[in-house]
Order: C-alpha cells, then sequence, then structure tokens
C-alpha cells in the first residue's frame, strides 16, 4: 500500500485548526520532504503555517461547484506533482428536531463536511489518475469520524454527514481498485479541537477528548504504514467491533466491481 513517505506534493483541506492542521504541520516535518499545501478560510492562520514551510491557499469549502473547480484547476496548474489530498474540512452542529430547525444551517453543514469533500475530490480524480498512470503512488484520504459508526442524537446532521462520507469512502475504494490510487480514511473519536466552540461544549468535552498530539501521532503512524482505515482511540474499539464485518460483507459484493456500474 501506499505509504505518506511516498507522497511528493500533500494537499491538507481545512488545515487552520483542528485536525487539518496538525496534520497538515506533521506532514511538513516527514523525512521525505513533500511539499505541502494547506487551504482554509482564515488568512491569519494561513500565514501562520507558512513559517513552518507550508504553502496556504486560502478557501472555503462551502463554495459553489464554480468556485470549487476553479481552485481546482488553479492548484493543479501551480502544482502538477500533487499527489496526495487529505480532506480534513469539517463542522459540527446541534440540532434538535423536536423544535424549530434552521435548515440552511442543516444544508451547510451536509456541504462543508459531504458534498464539498465528493466535489473536490471528483474534480481531483482526472489529474490523480493521469499521475499514477506514469507510476506515481496517490492518495485520497478522507477524515469521517467515530460517529459515522455510532450515531449521538445531539448532533444528528453531523452524524449522518459522516456516516455518508464513509460508505462514499468504501465505494471510492473499491471503483479506484487498480488504479494506482490509494484510498484511505482517517476515523477519530473525540479529539481537542476547535469542532465544539460554535456550540459552547469544549470546556463539557475537553475532560473527555483525546489530546490532539496523541491522536496526531497515532494517525501519523497509520499513514506512514499504508493503512486503508486509520481509527484512533476508542473509535478504532468500535471500528473493530461494528465496522470488521460490514468491510468483509462489502468486500464479498465488490469482487465483480464493474456490474455496479451499470
Amino acid at each position: 500500500m501506499p505509504s505518506i513517505l511516498d507522497s511528493k506534493c500533500i494537499l491538507v483541506t481545512g488545515a487552520t485548526a483542528g485536525i487539518g492542521r496538525a496534520l497538515a504541520l506533521e506532514t511538513a516535518k516527514l523525512p521525505s520532504k513533500p511539499k505541502v499545501i494547506g487551504c482554509g478560510r482564515r488568512q491569519d492562520r494561513l500565514d501562520q503555517l507558512s513559517e513552518a514551510g507550508i504553502e496556504g491557499m486560502q478557501l472555503d469549502v462551502n463554495a459553489d461547484k464554480e468556485t470549487l473547480k476553479k481552485f481546482v484547476d488553479d492548484l493543479v496548474n501551480k502544482n502538477p506533482d500533487l499527489d496526495t489530498i487529505v480532506l480534513c474540512a469539517g463542522i459540527q452542529r446541534q440540532f434538535d428536531f423536536q423544535k424549530e430547525v434552521d435548515l440552511d444551517a442543516v444544508s451547510l453543514e451536509f456541504n462543508v463536511n459531504y458534498f464539498s469533500v465528493v466535489t473536490t475530490i471528483t474534480y481531483l480524480i482526472p489529474h490523480l489518475a493521469r499521475l499514477a498512470a506514469t507510476g506515481r503512488k496517490c492518495s485520497i484520504i478522507t477524515v469521517t469520524s467515530i460517529l459515522s459508526i455510532i450515531p449521538k442524537p445531539l448532533v444528528p446532521n453531523y452524524c449522518a454527514t459522516k456516516a455518508a462520507l464513509h460508505s462514499y469512502t468504501m465505494s471510492l475504494r473499491a471503483q479506484l481498485q487498480g488504479a494506482n490510487i490509494h484510498v484511505a480514511e482517517i476515523v477519530p473519536p473525540l479529539v481537542e479541537s476547535e469542532l465544539h466552540d460554535a456550540q459552547g461544549t469544549t470546556d463539557v468535552l475537553s475532560k473527555f477528548w483525546m489530546p490532539l498530539d496523541e491522536f496526531t501521532n497515532t494517525v501519523m503512524e497509520g499513514l506512514k504504514r499504508g493503512d486503508t482505515v486509520v481509527a484512533a482511540g476508542n473509535a478504532k474499539n468500535d471500528y473493530e467491533q461494528f465496522e470488521h464485518p460490514k468491510d468483509t460483507a462489502f468486500a464479498q459484493t465488490t469482487i465483480s466491481a464493474p456490474e455496479y456500474v451499470n
């Protein structure tokens, strides 16, 4: 399996905070010295990343398809060696469907966590396929959640977006078998981050979360090994208990994968 150590040029989305920022910084430290491009909304945070040798590109992933297409085109034109994408951008919101729900907020969460990821991957696959055809090892790495396995009712839409992304990642991996494009999934538990600030739950959750440094170290070791799924902390236990049987069943249904394209 391709390892993150094989990567020559890496894009990390959501690189201005939390998991995305940590992974951008760690990939920039790899002994293989890849070029790392971090994208996010906040220019001041991108400027800070530049001090670590990370090239910043400003992007709000909650953009229309045309904006994302232009971003990808510019990215590839400036970085023809781009061979690895790590898609970390995400938000989390609480919804109580017994009460009035802001459907625009539901749509925003879906767009950021799922549709923007699928759109970005869709626009980048032709480039990665061309590069992979030359023998370059390429990787697509998504970030889902322990809540894609067992949802938490307090954040129902977030759980649904991550479950959708998990399912999509499995199918994408099957479709790209033989294309020299490695599709991996990072499955975080509750991790130290700014994700919960909007809900005002950071103080409470900080008593239970996995420290970001510990999480990042675990993930980087898995990416260096070329693991297909990198589940950390208690997400690893849940994945092994509930998802491994599904992986086996899924593998059996995709033995003749081309039949499922029709």
